[in-house]
């Protein structure tokens, strides 16, 4: 028997993101900070719905998706170093800065890996199980790095003007945190997730 998100299920989840999206749109203050930010969740749920039927993804694959596009939406309504509940768990915490784009950028690794891990073993691209770990590393770093590219592209371009959508927070290592919070993202994805993303994939390609 496969395994896969039913139509109802992806429809449902597209249709509360897409009230997120409206919502969240409304709400925020800064609209060209929070048009940046969930663009990445306007361009691929169309793409996923529109693959579906043709190469559906494991349940777990889409429920990632739709977390880290909710941490999306908040983090653009707000910006990322404003978000409440991050200031909650600055304070339980004592930390100096708001960690809630590290909530982001832990997702923006774990999330490209598991998608990778799904295309390679799917497709056949490698075998073994540790080189198949090795790669989704690099290739969620790759995208973290591409990431950090674009925010570098947006402070040259805006100025002052996009320091909420770099959320630094005056962090000179913001970068190499984000970073770092992606490679911790994508290690979750092969050691705690791989066995149940394992056991998914085989009940879906059978």
């Amino acid at each position: 028997m496969k395994l896969s998100a039913s139509p109802l299920a992806l429809n449902l989840g597209a249709f509360l993101l897409l009230i997120g999206l409206v919502y969240t749109g409304l709400m925020t203050s800064d609209r060209t900070t929070w048009l940046m930010e969930v663009t990445p969740v306007i361009l691929i749920v169309p793409l996923l719905l529109a693959t579906h039927k043709r190469y559906p993804l494991t349940p777990l694959l889409y429920t990632l998706i739709f977390f880290h596009a909710i941490i999306l939406m908040v983090g653009g309504m707000y910006t990322y170093a404003k978000v409440p509940v991050g200031f909650d768990v600055q304070a339980m915490l004592n930390l100096s800065r708001n960690p809630y784009d590290k909530l982001g950028h832990f997702f923006q690794g774990l999330v490209p890996a598991l998608a990778a891990r799904e295309i390679l073993v799917r497709g056949g691209y490698v075998s073994g199980r540790k080189m198949t770990g090795f790669l989704v590393c690099c290739i969620a770093l790759a995208i973290s790095a591409t990431y950090e590219l674009i925010e570098w592209w947006a402070a040259l371009a805006m100025g002052q003007g996009a320091d909420d959508f770099l959320g630094t927070q005056g962090d000179p290592w913001d970068t190499q945190s984000d970073m770092f919070c992606a490679l911790l993202g994508a290690l979750f994805t092969v050691f705690i997730l791989g066995r149940v993303h394992q056991r998914q994939l085989i009940r879906l390609l059978n």
